[in-house]
């Protein structure tokens, strides 16, 4: 399902994902309220793993039925959408004391960490799966 929005959405989905597990196991073990800790985690997990669908959904968007006139305007506006949602989950968070809001911030960086890591984790998917260093069209990539 996710491939259908981008071609590298689940890359990116699975690294939001390691990189909450890797938090979660290196930071753990050095905190006193350990539940706190790992809820506010996983609410930053999964608010950066919201936001980089509706990132791929609003480009997609964009492009195919707005039209390059009207794109600009709609990205803006989902991009400020994006981040009151984010505000509001983290307002409610402290309110009702549902988790760290540190650890939930840690966890929405997931979002930049795994865009950034994007390219290791596609050449790392790809020598799994066994092809190599063959790009999108099946070619080799390196010169002969």
């Amino acid at each position: 399902m996710l491939k259908r929005l981008n071609d590298v959405l689940p890359e990116l989905v699975l690294g939001i994902i390691v990189y909450g597990i890797v938090v979660e196991l290196a930071g753990v073990w050095f905190v006193e309220d350990k539940l706190r800790y790992t809820t506010g985690l996983l609410i930053g997990i999964a608010l950066a793993c919201g936001m980089a669908i509706n990132i791929a959904s609003v480009l997609r968007d964009a492009v195919e039925i707005y039209g390059e006139a009207h794109a600009q305007r709609r990205i803006v506006a989902k991009s400020v959408l994006r981040y009151l949602i984010v505000l509001i989950v983290f307002l409610i968070m402290m309110n009702f004391e549902l988790g760290n809001l540190f650890t939930a911030f840690i966890g929405v960086l997931g979002l930049k960490v795994s865009a950034y890591l994007q390219p290791f984790t596609h050449k790392a998917i790809q020598k799994l799966k066994g092809r190599g260093d063959e790009d999108s069209d099946g070619k080799n990539s390196e010169p002969i």
